[in-house]
């Protein structure tokens, strides 16, 4: 039996919707600009290549059905933005895993945010470096239970939103993903090999923008429930 010479650190994990256990988060994987009308409002235009990022495993604030979260305003930052994103939650990895063979491979689907520091995002850009410190950060990947993929419904076709303090920040459908689920494994999975419990975020339609503390998030996907949280 291994022993360390520091005590390990716990399993980071999410909630699994109508169940005591828990699925434990191996990587996160994050797909930019995947949605067409957020692609413009960034700057750029047409079906580029899918290109990805990494946060940390341990970057996961999870947050159970029916309660509310407490995400930290973010060191560094005077510009944090929201992204409401469909995350696909992998159970059987694999390499150069082909789109028709893809949805074998989805344990299960959830609500996520991919909290953004957009300043710190946009100077890295302009400095030509890695912009890990705009998205890599602690509690930077919010999410709510995940929904076993059986149980999930038509995510395909599924509805997503996000309000701040109830008023419609973003509203779009999985539909007009630029790279579709099964698409970005194929192409996620001939870079890398996914393993069990790599959880993928997919992208996030239009309406990005800044939340202050003290402000209400909640957003939710068709199928899969709601994610609420207030920023501390």
């Amino acid at each position: 039996m291994s022993s360390y010479v520091i005590p390990p650190l716990p399993q980071a994990s999410v909630p699994v919707l109508g169940s005591a256990d828990r699925f434990p988060v191996h990587r996160i994987y994050c797909v930019g600009r995947n949605y067409e009308e957020h692609a413009k409002e960034m700057g750029f235009t047409g079906r580029e290549p899918p290109f990805f990022f990494l946060k940390p495993a341990d970057a996961v604030l999870p947050v159970d059905q029916g309660t509310t979260g407490s995400l930290p305003y973010p060191s560094l930052t005077a510009n944090l933005h929201h992204e409401i994103e469909l995350v696909v939650a992998i159970g059987k990895g694999g390499k150069n895993i082909k789109a028709a063979d893809a949805l074998q491979h989805i344990w299960g689907y959830a609500v996520g945010l991919d909290m953004t520091r957009r300043d710190l995002q946009n100077e890295m850009k302009k400095q030509g470096r890695p912009w890990s410190i705009g998205k890599g950060f602690d509690a930077s990947a919010p999410i709510g239970p995940i929904t076993p993929a059986a149980q999930a419904g038509d995510v395909a076709n599924a509805a997503i939103w996000l309000q701040v303090n109830g008023a419609d920040r973003q509203r779009s459908t999985v539909t007009q993903l630029i790279w579709n689920i099964a698409e970005t494994i194929e192409h996620l999975s001939a870079a890398w090999e996914l393993q069990p419990g790599d959880l993928i975020f997919t992208g996030t339609p239009e309406g990005v923008g800044a939340v202050v503390r003290g402000d209400t998030l909640e957003g939710g996907i068709d199928g899969l429930g709601t994610l609420r949280l207030t920023v501390a």
